[in-house]
């Protein structure tokens, strides 16, 4: 059974469209598989269960003879000497009573973080 010549230049260019879309998936991160496999994939990987399982098995494997900073896990001294999880994006102040909060960089100008602070430690805000 011979195809007409029109049919099989319809396939080699399916073919040949079909190769040219799985380099270009295989290179932007798709991994084939098709879009609607990939997106649920990437659902997956974005959603956290709602239990702290996962959090309690990482404090579970830590190790840490002070003080162990429930929002980072970091190992310190003092609780008032944990960082921020967030350096880039927060600024830490350091309370009275040995404690520290991490409050979000804030507005235009510089230090206006540490000036909403203060208010708030002055009953102002």
């Amino acid at each position: 059974m011979h195809l007409p010549l029109s049919l099989s230049l319809l396939f080699a260019f399916l073919g040949l469209a079909t190769a040219q879309f799985n380099i270009f998936e295989q290179m932007f991160g798709g991994g084939g598989g098709g879009g609607q496999q990939q997106h649920h994939h990437h659902q997956q990987q974005q959603n956290s269960p709602s239990d702290s399982s996962f959090y309690r098995s990482q404090v579970d494997r830590l190790h840490c003879d002070n003080y162990l900073c429930p929002d980072t896990l970091a190992c310190v001294h003092f609780p008032h000497h944990c960082p921020c999880a967030w350096p880039s994006h927060e600024d830490k102040f350091e309370l009275a009573d040995g404690q520290r909060i991490c409050a979000s960089k804030g507005g235009f100008k510089e230090g206006e973080a540490a000036r909403k602070v203060e208010l708030a430690r002055k009953g102002l805000l």
